[in-house]
């Protein structure tokens, strides 16, 4: 995964944090669940970018194992 990426579902996970809490200061149901929203997708997306590192390094031993 490319620093660029993880970085921005950081972001992107972290402003779903404080749209959380500002829902829940202002008793803002709506903005409280967009929050959660916004976290579950980083994490998501965080899950997605996971998965294809673990296949391409998975591609890339294969690969080694048959140039020995």
């Amino acid at each position: 995964m490319s620093a660029g990426d993880d970085i921005k579902n950081n972001a992107e996970k972290l402003g779903g944090k404080i749209k959380e809490g500002v829902g829940k200061a202002t008793d803002n149901e709506n903005l409280e669940a967009e929050g959660h929203a916004d976290q579950t997708k980083a994490s998501t997306k965080q899950a997605g970018e996971n998965v294809k590192d673990a296949a391409k390094n998975a591609g890339e031993s294969l690969r080694d194992g048959f140039k020995e």
